[in-house]
């Protein structure tokens, strides 16, 4: 599905920076540089801390701009669903990062999946007006677990090791 939107998106030959489909992901707590010796050890304790948390349904609605459409900078995918289910974890996240010195995040957590980042004007206004009228978009899946990733950056783009991954009860 976001495979097809962002064929669409591409054809508008604008200036973004599409990010690759298989590092397409939704952050709930980004930790920035860290210590690789404390990872196994905050890896545990999400385990612990979220074990009661159950699986989730989550769609894919709808596309938009960060910060706005008058200056944007990133191009995304909404998400809907359960939203709540989505909040509680990311707050259960953001609380046991913080016992291990990761400063709280400070703005609101909006979960979106980042399709782009905006790098110039060109053919960027055509690209707006169809994620403007771009409403058809929903897609349903399961929330069953959340990974722990190494961001490594390159010129041409960000990539993605899963480091661990916490299943969440079904």
């Amino acid at each position: 599905m976001l495979e097809q939107v962002q064929q669409r998106l591409r054809a508008y030959h604008a200036d973004v920076r599409w990010v690759a489909i298989p590092s397409i992901h939704l952050t709930l707590k980004f930790l920035g540089e860290a210590d690789p010796a404390i990872l196994p050890t905050l890896a545990a304790s999400l385990a612990v801390a979220t074990q009661a948390g159950h699986a989730f349904t989550l769609r894919l609605r709808g596309l938009g701009c960060f910060p706005n459409s008058k200056n944007p900078r990133v191009i995304w995918c909404g998400i809907d669903g359960e939203t709540g289910s989505l909040a509680e974890l990311q707050k259960t996240v953001e609380s046991v990062c913080a016992t291990y010195g990761f400063a709280p995040e400070a703005r609101a957590f909006h979960p979106h999946l980042t399709l782009g980042r905006v790098n110039g004007k060109r053919n960027l206004q055509p690209l707006l007006d169809c994620i403007k009228m771009d409403s058809g978009l929903e897609c349903s899946f399961k929330a069953d677990a959340y990974s722990i990733y190494r961001s490594t950056l390159k010129p041409q783009g960000a990539l993605y090791d899963v480091l661990k991954t916490i299943a969440l009860s079904t």
